[in-house]
């Protein structure tokens, strides 16, 4: 039994290492947590530091190590991918505070972009370019088949007409895929299709949305008579919903990777509080925070077989499972911390509270976490049609 990567991988994770020593902003050098971004309202949606870490580690070939050097990678394989990963989330460090661009515009792209909106690709992973991503609309949620937006083709250009809600970087973004209805007699999924819209063209209206936390992460954008040109359209028109398919390749078999290294820091963290409050001999209390640890445990050994299998060219139907596992886990475990904590749970008072209200906003966060990039009972109704086979009811 090989319980090693074997000398290639660890000489590419000590690489990797030394880099990060040297290089990684202060700011995250304590970790830096994901869940945390929306619990205060910062002057900038993206800071300076992390716009200047993002550039780094393209120019060194860590921002996407799979992809060519030209793109910020350096040419891994896919399980040098996978021991990046788990050293960037072991760590806590992330590689952008946002993901539209590398993780969704460029492999986009890549995939169905022609030769001028391909050279788009490089500034999007870099960063130089902001980017945000036009799906959700008031009554087409994670049911994106159901958007209602038109873009209507008028000789050289699309004119567009419609709502789009929840656009994460909206309001400093430069530019935005957005999803679109072109054919409205086509059955829903047959008629989308996906447009480049620079979001300085006039007819787009941005207004923030605050959270409950006071942040203003969110926005609904406006599309009045929005004019795009033709030469805009990504991939062919109509066929927007294949793209929605595409991956990041090497990476999507290790995406699993920070949410299960984020929820075994966690499940840590809840073992601290434990021992904080006192509570080490109630056997109950050991009893629960163990069942987390085995899941979390579980979960990583899932998530291994089913990168094995990507490895070997097979399909890995555990991963469908992880993201789902993996958020509904991690608000199990902020409840339980919330509730180990009683009446002095909801409190950020130093003095009563734990580690000035953390638990109070991770809990309430975690439930952002089964609703972001298709809620749990989506992924649910995914798992059940097209990994367990079952009909659609």
């Amino acid at each position: 039994m090989q319980l090693s990567f074997g000398p290639e991988v660890e000489d590419f994770r000590v690489e990797l290492v030394a880099f990060l020593d040297e290089h990684v902003p202060v700011e995250a050098r304590t970790g830096f947590d994901m869940m945390d971004s929306g619990a205060e309202d910062r002057t900038e949606v993206i800071p300076e530091w992390a716009r200047r870490w993002q550039a780094t580690l393209f120019d060194h070939g860590w921002m996407i190590p799979g992809y060519p050097a030209a793109l910020g990678g350096r040419d891994a394989t896919p399980i040098q991918t996978l021991a990046y990963l788990e050293e960037m989330a072991r760590r806590r460090v992330p590689r952008s505070l946002h993901f539209p661009g590398y993780a969704i515009v460029a492999p986009s792209l890549l995939e169905f972009g022609n030769a001028e909106q391909q050279a788009l690709i490089p500034a999007a992973i870099r960063g130089d370019t902001i980017w945000c991503i036009g799906m959700s609309e008031p009554d087409a949620g994670s049911d994106l088949a159901g958007l209602s937006t038109r873009a209507e083709l008028d000789g050289d250009r699309f004119v567009v007409n419609g709502q789009k809600v929840w656009t994460s970087y909206a309001t400093v973004a430069q530019k935005c895929f957005v999803y679109v209805r072109t054919d409205p007699t086509a059955p829903k999924h047959k008629g989308i299709s996906l447009l480049i819209v620079d979001m300085d063209t006039p007819g787009i209206e941005i207004r923030p949305l605050r959270h409950l936390s006071g942040a203003a992460n969110f926005a609904e954008v406006f599309f009045t008579d929005v004019e795009v040109p033709a030469a805009n359209l990504v991939g062919a028109q109509n066929d927007g919903w294949r793209i929605t398919q595409g991956s990041l390749a090497h990476e999507r078999a290790g995406l699993w990777v920070e949410g299960v290294s984020r929820l075994e820091s966690t499940v840590q963290s809840l073992v601290d509080l434990v021992q904080r409050r006192g509570l080490t001999a109630d056997a109950g209390v050991r009893r629960r925070v163990a069942a987390f640890y085995e899941q979390a445990a579980s979960l990583r050994a899932l998530g291994y077989k089913g990168f094995a299998s990507f490895a070997q060219g097979s399909s890995a139907p555990e991963h469908s499972y992880m993201r789902l596992a993996t958020a509904e886990l991690g608000k199990a475990t902020y409840e339980l911390g919330m509730e180990l904590q009683g009446a002095d749970a909801a409190t950020r008072d130093s003095e009563r509270g734990e580690e000035n209200g953390r638990w109070v906003n991770m809990f309430f966060m975690s439930f952002a976490n089964t609703i972001a990039g298709g809620t749990s009972e989506i992924q649910r109704n995914i798992i059940a049609q097209r990994v367990l086979g079952l009909p659609r009811a």
